[in-house]
Parts: structure tokens; C-alpha cells; sequence
């Protein structure tokens, strides 16, 4: 897990679309704190210091402090955000307050290492089915991910979250059947050459029966008349 951070923040007097607009020009963030058995609290804290926190390897997952002036510190988490849709700057963050001993949902990202051996056989694909992983922990328990080594995989077998080497404290309701990643056959399909009807042009003013074209023939009844 990643160092224990401190991010310095203010109470939030004011509230409203106005204030908020005139803290983003300031470089700040509009923060709701609750959770933990507390009411809410309306906060604000720099940009620069929660993007950093956003940027680290647990992203999301990471426990940090919240110094709140007159309020104390308490361990929060990322519980929501929202994001510009245009510069992708950090705008509101919902943060989720917990007391010590408490366990909340979060999502561990799974990440494949190795080479599978499958994938020597032609036409074979290392597909992975799940990505991410629900479990249930204490935050400071959170892993920062889940990797899995696929080296020893081939066509005839796949990885199933029963196969996941879980840490101690930390648990998951994701059923145990439900497929991580596996080699997947891709073979192509041959087509049957296809042959156009009509290939063969119809031949203008051609012979009939007797050798005499139509025109021709057309020709001798006039004559006769």
C-alpha cells in the first residue's frame, strides 16, 4: 500500500454553484465528507493535492488523512468524483469516512503476467473475462491489484476467481466459477468460392436454328412480300 498521506482542508461555509466556481478559479476542490457514524461535512481542499493522490499506483483505493481545520483528521477514501469533461481536471469528490476496524466494498484491478503457453498453438487468443475484482476489506488492507500468472495456461484450461490468491483480510462475493481469462481458438472461416450467374455475356444477333440470324431472317420476309 501506499504511504499514509496528509491533505490540509478548510470547512465550507458558503455552498452553491457560484462558490464552487469561484474555488475552481482558486485552485481548489468542493469536498462532501461523511460516513464513519458522523454527519456530513462540506470541505475544501487544494486540487494539486488530490490529483497527486489520483495519479499514485492505487489511485482510488488509496487511504489518506483529512486534516480538517476545528474538525480533527480522519482516514478517507474516494468514494466519487467528477471529472471535466473537456480539461479532465478533478472538479467535486465525494469522500467516504471509516472508523477503524470497518470494512467497505472496493475494486482491485486484476492484471495477467507471463506468457501463456497456449498461445503457441495457431490461431490462439489470451482472452481476459474479468478485469476487475469486487472485495470486501478494511482500506488500509486494499491490494493495489490482483496479478495472476498465466505462464502455465493452455487451450484446454482457464483461470476462475477460485484460483485467485487473495490476501489475508480481504475477501470477495464474486461466485468462484466466474472466469478470469482463458485461450480462446480463433480459427478462420473458409469461404466457398462463389461464381456470379450471368458470367457469360448474351451474344448479339446469334444463329438460329436454320443459320440465319434474326435480322436476316427479318430480311427474306420482306423480300417475299
Amino acid at each position: 500500500m501506499a504511504k499514509k498521506i496528509i491533505i490540509k482542508a478548510e470547512k465550507r461555509a458558503e455552498q452553491g454553484k457560484n462558490d464552487s466556481r469561484r474555488l475552481r478559479v482558486q485552485g481548489k476542490v468542493p469536498v462532501v465528507v461523511y460516513g464513519g457514524g458522523s454527519e456530513s461535512l462540506a470541505a475544501v481542499a487544494e486540487l494539486k493535492d488530490l490529483a497527486a493522490i489520483l495519479r499514485t499506483d492505487a489511485g482510488v483505493n488509496t487511504v489518506f488523512s483529512l486534516d480538517i481545520a476545528g474538525e480533527g483528521v480522519n482516514d478517507v477514501i474516494f468514494q466519487d468524483r467528477q471529472i471535466h469533461p473537456v480539461l479532465g481536471r478533478l472538479v467535486h469528490a465525494d469522500l467516504r469516512r471509516f472508523s477503524k476496524g470497518e470494512k467497505i466494498e472496493m475494486t482491485v484491478p486484476i492484471h495477467l503476467i507471463g506468457e501463456a503457453v497456449g498461445l503457441k498453438e495457431e490461431g490462439a487468443v489470451l482472452s481476459q473475462s474479468l478485469r476487475e475484482l469486487k472485495v470486501l476489506c478494511e482500506p488500509a488492507d486494499t491490494p493495489d491489484s490482483i496479478d495472476i500468472d498465466v505462464s502455465g495456461l493452455d487451450a484446454d484450461h482457464a483461470i476462475h476467481v477460485s484460483d485467485l490468491e487473495i490476501p489475508a483480510g480481504v475477501e470477495t462475493h464474486e461466485l468462484p466459477e466466474t472466469v478470469v481469462a482463458s485461450i480462446v481458438i480463433v480459427k478462420e472461416v473458409e469461404l466457398e468460392p462463389q461464381v456470379e450467374e450471368g458470367a457469360e455475356p448474351e451474344v448479339v444477333g446469334e444463329e438460329g436454328a436454320e443459320g440465319e440470324t434474326p435480322d436476316e431472317g427479318g430480311k427474306d420476309a420482306d423480300k417475299e412480300k
